[in-house]
């Protein structure tokens, strides 16, 4: 079965907000999807597998209450991190009560929102093999640490999402717009050569001056890391 690296839904109305939220997760390497209004976000969360959300209490009804208690009732258990502007105590309990998993005040800082998703995706269980191993290739996929060989590879947050996901797919060929909407986000171009420009990068990191080579193209297909002999070009 197909493994991404882990996709999140921001539901923002405030379209600032939203772009702030959503261009600092893409920095930190996961792939995200933006709903601005209750009925957006409960038909993206019933469609598509979520590693988290993030919901902001208030939006175009339904407000993210409701989205959340929505949610609950149709079993879509994906960790919910609930904001709001509002601190009162009660509406705290009231974002708990409707299954949300942890509840963020505004204005926040952006560190304590990576920290606080970060805890609700272990809650969550969004990754039950935390460390993939490809050879002597390892991914861990909590720290975002990356070692060839016993030694330490440094790649930036796109880099390793890619990484992340060839390793995660290990074996298996994934295509340009499988990668795209994985990768980047639904309105991502697969046919633009970002991606060839990463995974040239990618090999140059990871491959040069090693054997075996683990990144390789398949002419009409995709990409792939394994074992395999025969990289294409």
């Amino acid at each position: 079965m197909p493994v991404s690296p882990v996709r999140i839904l921001v539901v923002e109305d405030d379209p600032d907000m939203s772009r702030f939220i959503t261009r600092g997760l893409g920095e930190q390497g996961y792939a995200v999807d933006a709903a601005a209004a209750g009925e957006e976000a409960i038909g993206r969360a019933r469609t598509t597998d979520y590693g988290a959300i993030v919901l902001d209490v208030i939006i175009p009804p339904p407000d993210g209450f409701e989205v959340c208690r929505r949610l609950r009732a149709e079993k879509v258990n994906v960790p919910i991190l609930m904001l709001t502007a509002r601190d009162a105590l009660g509406d705290r309990v009231e974002g708990l009560d409707a299954g949300a998993d942890d509840y963020l005040v505004k204005p926040f800082d952006f560190a304590e929102l990576l920290a606080r998703l970060r805890a609700v995706l272990r809650r969550g269980g969004a990754r039950q093999y935390p460390v993939i191993e490809v050879a002597d290739l390892t991914v861990d996929t909590r720290s975002h640490l990356v070692a060839r060989g016993g030694h330490q590879v440094n790649l930036t947050s796109r880099e390793y999402a890619l990484l992340e996901f060839l390793a995660a797919n290990a074996g298996r060929v994934v295509g340009r717009e499988e990668i795209a909407l994985h990768v980047w986000n639904e309105e991502f171009d697969p046919l633009s050569n970002v991606i060839d420009v990463y995974i040239a990068r990618l090999r140059r990191i990871i491959d040069r001056g090693r054997e075996p080579s683990l990144i390789h193209t398949i002419r009409g297909s995709g990409y792939v890391l394994d074992l395999r002999t025969g990289q294409g070009a």
